[in-house]
């Protein structure tokens, strides 16, 4: 099951069920099933208090996940700071939107066992982000 909650902002609008059709089908390709994944929208305050709790890390950032995945079923939850994503959309030049999809990818790939941490990761995980979000813009386009 994938739920949508909020810690202290709304909820942005997005369509939710073609939504998490897309996280299931990317989940898949990688050879994993869904299990319990909770994606919770929070302030750039929240974001923080988590990094330095959790985490031990004295900064921002646009996503935080706690990945509780066993065997083939991923699971866990994922912390997503909307103001920081709205400060990225900004800074990559790209609509609020399409940064939301990319961080919302990003953390199902993290579950999926895909790390970041180095330069070689991070440029495989945004390889996979694209490919990704190339099969959300299909699956939208081939809904209309």
């Amino acid at each position: 099951m994938i739920a949508y909650l909020s810690e202290d902002v709304k909820i942005p609008p997005f369509p939710k069920r073609k939504i998490s059709a897309w996280i299931k089908q990317v989940s898949f390709l990688y050879g994993y099933k869904v299990g319990d994944v909770s994606y919770i929208f929070c302030s750039d305050k929240k974001i923080l208090d988590i990094n330095q709790q959790y985490l031990q890390h004295d900064y921002y950032t646009d996503i935080i996940t706690f990945d509780y995945t066993e065997n083939s079923h991923i699971s866990g939850d994922i912390f997503i700071s909307l103001e920081t994503v709205a400060t990225n959309a900004q800074k990559f030049k790209v609509s609020f939107q399409q940064e939301l999809y990319r961080v919302l990818i990003h953390g199902v790939l993290h579950l999926c066992g895909q790390a970041d941490k180095t330069n070689d990761e991070r440029n495989e995980m945004t390889r996979k982000e694209n490919e990704a979000l190339k099969i959300l813009q299909q699956t939208i386009e081939n809904t209309l």
